[in-house]
Order: C-alpha cells, then structure tokens, then sequence
C-alpha cells in the first residue's frame, strides 16, 4: 500500500495509542499467572495481535472484548468496534501449571518484543517450541540471547545457526550464572520476566557487560516489583540475581499511552508548525521514549503539560513550535525508537543536529541508521550517516519549502514510514511513500491523522 502525504500543518487534539511495550508484558505476565486478568485500554496492534496468538497457542483463554466506547484510544474494528479489553485466564506457571503443546510453529510475525520475551519463557517448560516470523523478524538476531539460555541449561537452537529466527526452545531452565551483552534490552527483560517462575531454589545470576535501552528495563523491574518477586542488581544494571520459585498475580488496570507512537503527532506539528493536544499520556510513566519532548523544547518547542483529573491522574499535553528550531545533539542510546521521527524534525532545524550513540538503531525492524539518511536525502535533505547514529544538516529558516515532494520507500518499518510522512508535511509537494500498511504495527490510523490519500 502507498501513502500520499500532501503539504500542510498539523493541528489537533489526539488521544494516544496506548503502549506497546506496556500491552505486551501485561499479555506475557498475566497469560503466566494464576487467575484472572483484565487489561483495560490495551494497543490494538498487529503486534499485539501477534502476542495474543502466541499466547492462546501456549494455552492461555484469551477474549478481547470490542465496543463503541468513546474513551478507547482504539480505531474502530469494521463490524467489532474498538478494543478496549483484554481478559486473561492464565496458566499458573509455576503453580503446578504447564504449557499446552502448539500443533504448529509460533509465528510472532514482526513483533520481536513477543519473540524474545516469549523465547525465555518457553524455557521454562519442557517441550519443545519452534518459533518463526515475517521476512524482517528472519534478519533479526537474537544470538546473544540464545547463547545465555544455554547457558542456563537450556537447548536453544536457531536452525540457520545464525540467531534468527526459525529458532527452536526447550528447557527447562537450571539456572547459573551467565553473561549477557544487550544491543536490546528485551534479550535482559526476556529473562528478567522468565527467571522467577523457574522453580523453587533456582538461582540465576545476569552480567551484563553492554547494556543499551536502560528505561526499558526500568519498566520490567517495575512488574517485577509489583509481582514481589525477590531480586538483587547492582545500581548501573550490570549484575542481576534473581531466586526462582515465584507465581505471578493477575494484572489489572489500564495501559498507559505510547510516548514512542506520541512522537511523530509531536513531530509533524514542529514540522509545520501547528499545535497539537495529545490526551492519554502520563509524565510519570517509566516509559524512556517520553525523553522525545525535551528533546523538541531543547529543539525550540512549547512542551506543557496539564493535570486534567487528580482522581484518575489525567493528562494533556501541548506541543508547537516557537519560531525557528535550532539544532544539537542528542544522545539517544535509551531511546533508540526516536532517531527516525526526531531525524524527520532536526531536518527543519536551523543547523547541525546530531543523533548519536545509536549505533543500535541498526537492528530494529531495518537499519534505521541507513534507511533514514538514504530516504531523507531524496527529499533534498542533507544527511550523514556515522557508524552510531546521524548528522543532520538543518534547513529551518530558509526561504520556500524546506524538502522537495518525492518517492520515498518505508522499507516495511513502521516508525520510518510514520517519519517519512511527518517529514512530507513540509515538503514543496506531495510525497508517495510505500508499505504505509507497517503503520498499523504499532499506530493504526496515523496516516489518516495526516490526511494522507492511501491507495494500493
């Protein structure tokens, strides 16, 4: 599918997709627990759709529950309506209970966030489950993570020999103390999440001697806290101990809104210089992507923030642009997701902006580092590619259209064709731009926010 994105300024109120990495460790945690939970506002994403399945395969009752109501952040389903409810009758892992054997391979199409926090989990039991993907989840490696679960007496094979998926998981876990570099951070939350419910006086020690994307560990160990499971780690997250024997609770309540999916809304408004309210976002929340709004007011962007509701701590957020933005340099080694919508704004920046220590940004779902330079550039931008990250050559305050209307490709990654189409917001005409379908991973409905035209 094509994307048509026409010049124009973004203005408008939006109330954000609610966050993926939040939706899917609530869908893992409460699919192994013991009980019932019920999970309000969820995403209502392929992504999560595919952590859905996977789970149902594992043996976990799993409803999702459709309606009409106004206050989901979910577009509406043709003939179901929105997604505001997932209810999970888990399996107790841990609690005397077990996997069911999957009649087929587990397919977590281009989520790997289900993949590698899934991959530990099936290390818990003892069968044998296979895992696969779609064509970017094939090119992902997970190496790292699948030598430290052999480490941990674990059989964990990919049948290629080289990380990627097709990969093959039995256990059960032993644990051990092994040593675990994370270009991601899912390869630690993955066992994070898995080592507690191994059993009883099973002890697992974590080095991690490369840790990138720390705020997302923050999050897990949130869970783990509110799960009272017992662990020890050293300050700067390089050493972990955690004691087996745990069952997890149900999980309850609303998940918080996606600052990741929040930055390209803020993003096309300091783009074209409109103004945007954007509702179902917490300033509190351990999301590391929220960093994206200092970055914009570091930029030269109003960002306010305003308590709507002490009782169910509500909020709005207000994003323009004042005047001319003005380039810097930001590191991005905790929020790797960014570097495409912020290289989208630091284009229409006055100056040099640099996106650094990111080299990690490499192995998401394409090399964003490559893929942003290359496809920025054939709009008129003037983008450097390093090794860790971009340099952006700004052009804000310069006379006439900042970029020139073109045929960009999305490389079926979601957040570069969100990028691509905030970018074109500000272009001399419109600009086409491919596999706009990606959106739907993590922001279904974005590209209609913009108004752009689809067609196949």
């Amino acid at each position: 599918m094509y994307a048509i994105v026409n010049p124009g300024v973004f203005n408008g109120t939006f109330r954000i997709p609610s966050s993926k990495s939040h939706t899917i460790r609530r869908v893992i945690i409460a699919s192994l627990a013991k009980g019932e939970s019920v999970i309000d506002h969820p995403l209502d994403s392929l992504d999560t759709q595919s952590c859905v399945a996977v789970c149902r395969a594992l043996g976990a009752e799993i409803d999702l529950q459709y309606t009409d109501d106004a206050h989901s952040p979910n577009p509406p389903v043709p003939g179901r309506g929105k997604l505001i409810r997932i209810v999970v009758n888990g399996l107790g892992i841990g609690a005397g209970g077990s996997f069911k054997s999957p009649k087929k391979v587990l397919d977590v199409g281009n989520s790997g966030t289900t993949l590698f926090l899934i991959m530990a989990v099936a290390a818990l039991g003892t069968g044998c489950l296979d895992f696969t993907g779609d064509s970017q989840m094939k090119k992902r490696s997970a190496k790292d993570l699948l030598d430290a679960l052999e480490g941990l007496g674990v059989t964990a094979l990919s049948q290629k020999g080289n990380g990627c998926v097709p990969v093959s998981i039995q256990g059960p876990m032993k644990g051990g103390r092994i040593s675990l570099s994370c270009p991601t951070s899912q390869y630690l939350s993955a066992l994070l999440l898995a080592a507690p419910l191994a059993p009883s006086g099973t002890i697992t020690e974590i080095d991690v001697p490369l840790l990138n994307e720390k705020p997302y560990i923050t999050m897990t160990l949130s869970y783990l806290d509110e799960q009272g499971v017992t662990y020890t780690c050293a300050d700067d997250y390089s050493y972990f101990k955690i004691e087996g024997g745990a069952v997890y609770k149900p999980v309850h309540g609303p998940v918080p809104g996606d600052f990741s999916s929040a930055a390209f809304p803020a993003c096309a408004a300091a783009i074209s210089g409109g103004k945007v309210t954007l509702l179902g976002l917490n300033p509190h929340d351990t999301q590391g992507d929220k960093k994206i709004f200092p970055f914009l007011k570091q930029l030269g962007c109003n960002v306010t923030w305003n308590k709507l509701n002490d009782f169910y701590d509500e909020w709005e957020l207000k994003v323009s642009r004042i005047g001319v933005m003005k380039g810097m340099e930001f590191d991005l080694n905790d929020t790797p997701d960014m570097l495409p919508a912020l290289a989208a704004a630091a284009v229409y920046a006055s100056g040099e902006t640099g996106l650094v220590n990111v080299g990690h940004a490499r192995i998401k779902e394409t090399d964003r580092v490559k893929v942003m330079a290359e496809e920025l550039n054939k709009l008129g931008a003037v983008v450097e590619e390093m090794s860790d990250g971009l340099i952006i050559h700004g052009k804000g305050g310069q006379s006439g259209a900042v970029l020139q209307g073109a045929k960009v490709k999305g490389h079926g990654d979601h957040r570069v064709v969100m990028a691509l189409a905030a970018a074109a917001l500000g272009a001399d005409r419109p600009v086409e731009i491919d596999s706009a379908e990606c959106v739907d991973v993590t922001y279904p409905g974005f590209l209609s926010l913009l108004g752009a035209e689809l067609k196949e």
